[in-house]
């Protein structure tokens, strides 16, 4: 009876961290596509990379969050106000300068300046963190939700959402680069759009 009890409670466990992954990865799904956008010549390796990164950070957040509830609750309850700003001001400022720069390329020239304009399109490894502080920084909430739950638990259902979060992004820059194919020189303005406009979506959200 007891054994089928844990069954029960570790089958619960599985399936509300793979709906809180697929809820939380959202966010990070509309930015990996807007990066598939903007860098339609994107490698695989470097598809799963990017992924990884936004994956970690799903992982570590909700972690995080579980340590802030069980230690430091009343310093975390002032610190979520700030969130939705912290999201807005970070995706804004990568989305901003994404249009800045596809809206600024020169009429297209010989091969050397196309080559440039790639380049540029190319997403840094310090918008890359930042993307993924942005997009992940509202799931230290979900240590509200699993504070019940024991450290190896709550590290259980982390990787499942960090898992989740892998396979969505992936999904969401090989979309992207598709889309980017047939979009080409207007990828990276609507990449950026799309960046803000997530930024506002969290901020906004929050206020509802």
């Amino acid at each position: 009876m007891n054994t089928d009890a844990n069954a029960v409670i570790g089958l619960q466990l599985v399936v509300n961290s793979i709906l809180l992954g697929v809820g939380l990865a959202m966010d990070a799904f509309s930015v990996s596509i807007a990066n598939g956008l903007a860098e339609p010549s994107m490698k695989k390796g470097r598809v799963f990379a990017i992924a990884g990164v936004y994956s970690l950070f799903q992982f570590a957040m909700p972690l995080i969050g579980w340590f802030f509830v069980h230690s430091v609750t009343e310093m975390f309850k002032a610190f979520q106000p700030f969130i939705p700003w912290i999201s807005l001001i970070l995706l804004g400022f990568i989305g901003g300068k994404m249009v800045w720069e596809g809206l600024s390329k020169k009429t297209p020239g010989d091969k050397e300046e196309e080559k440039e304009k790639k380049e540029v399109r190319r997403l840094t490894f310090g918008a890359l963190l930042l993307q993924g502080v942005a997009t992940s920084i509202d799931a230290l909430s979900v240590g509200f939700t699993t504070a019940e739950y024991s450290f190896p638990a709550a590290f259980l259902s982390s990787v499942i959402i960090g898992v989740v979060t892998l396979v969505i992004c992936v999904g969401g820059l090989v979309f992207g680069k598709k889309l980017g194919e047939k979009f080409s020189d207007k990828a990276t303005v609507i990449g950026g759009l799309i960046l803000i406009g997530i930024g506002l979506e969290i901020f906004i959200k929050s206020f509802l």
